[in-house]
Parts: structure tokens; sequence; C-alpha cells
């Protein structure tokens, strides 16, 4: 069998020494060009490779950032601090009739004996009437023997009663109040005392049981 040879063919004749180095370069930039394309694809492929390995790297940072940041806003929140507000007398003035704790006591007024279940607090007719401490107003009314009358319910059990006033009220029912805040005015309005002098008639219910207002307000008095 003969072997085939671009020299002895007719083309290799035709174009010679020649011919025959065209068609080896022809060769060589063919192979050339397919392995140019394949660097290409293999660069290509190792570039994808690096960027999502970039992306995985950096997530978990990210979020380790984030929980930080959350850490650190709860850490800044101020503590809220809570305070008592201390008691105040809700007239300034000379004591009447004290509370008499539960004994029976002559009413100038009505003539008969009775409890004194509050204090007498002398006070300028319109003078202002404060809450002894914070509360809520809970109910306001016009009582036939004690006038218009206030209550405030001042917490852990404590129940504020404000007799006496006038119908001016500085406060309704369902309002918050603070200690010292005028809620009213000292009035001429209960029928029940009306030979005293002005006054404020004050009561404190604790538990639902009537209690010294002055010894509850300020101890070191008694």
């Amino acid at each position: 069998m003969k072997k085939f040879s671009i020299r002895n063919s007719h083309a290799g004749k035709a174009l010679g020494a020649k011919g025959v180095y065209i068609t080896l370069a022809a060769c060589l930039l063919a192979l050339g060009g397919a392995g140019i394309a394949a660097y290409n694809k293999a660069m290509e492929d190792i570039t994808d490779n690096l960027t999502i390995s970039s992306v995985d790297s950096t997530a978990p940072k990210q979020a380790d950032n984030k929980k930080t940041d959350v850490k650190k806003d709860e850490s800044s929140k101020p503590d809220v601090d809570i305070q008592t507000q201390p008691n105040v007398m809700p007239v300034n003035g000379e004591i009447l009739e004290p509370f008499s704790n539960g004994e029976l006591v002559k009413s100038e007024t009505l003539g008969y004996w009775k409890t004194h279940d509050g204090v007498d607090i002398k006070a300028d007719l319109g003078g202002p009437v404060k809450a002894m401490n914070k509360g809520t107003v809970t109910k306001i009314w016009d009582d036939p023997l004690w006038g218009n009358c206030m209550t405030i319910d001042h917490g852990n059990g404590i129940v504020g009663h404000y007799y006496n006033l006038s119908k001016e009220m500085s406060v309704k029912e369902g309002d918050e109040v603070n200690a010292g805040e005028v809620i009213g005015a000292v009035g001429d309005t209960a029928q029940a005392e009306a030979a005293e002098l002005s006054h404020l008639h004050f009561g404190l219910k604790k538990n639902g049981q009537w209690i010294d207002p002055i010894e509850f307000i300020d101890p070191a008095d008694k």
C-alpha cells in the first residue's frame, strides 16, 4: 500500500515547498485556536468557582454582624425606674375635728353622737384642694349630708375621700392625678358639718376600713 504524501500529490507538486508550509501553518493555527478556546473555558470555570466561594464566605459574616447590631440595640435601652410619690396634705390648716377611730363624738351640727371617720381641716372657702397622692378619680357625686364629694383610688388598697367640696371640680371621673395636683376647691356644701368653720372633710380607707389620715400621711405628727 502506498503512503499518501502531500509532496507527492498533485496539489503538492503544484504548490511545491511553499504550499506545504502554508498547509502546515493552517493546521497550527487551527490547533492554536482550539487551545485558546479551551484555555478561556477553563478560566471562566475558575472565575465562577471563585465568585461562588467569595459569596459563601461573606454571607456568615453579614449574618454575624446583623446579630451583633441587634444585641447592641437591646443593651442600650434605658432602665425604667418607677418611684412612689410622697404624700401631701390636701389642704394646710388647723385640725378642727380629729379622726375618732371608731369612738362616738357629739356632732355640733346634728346634735347627736356619732363616729367621725375623717379629719376636718380648716381652710378658706374656695381654697384649692389637692390630691394626697397619685391615683385615679373613681367617683364624683352630690351627697345630701356631705355635699359635693370625690373619691380617688391611690392604689395599694388606699382610697381618699374628699368631702365638702365646691361645685366646681378641676377633674372628672376616670382622670389620673398626681400628688399635690389641684382637684377642686373648698366649699360649704356639707350639711352634716354646717356649724363648723370653713373646712375640708378628708377621710382615708385602707382595704375598706377607715384609718387616721394624718397618721398615714405623716406618722411623725402623731
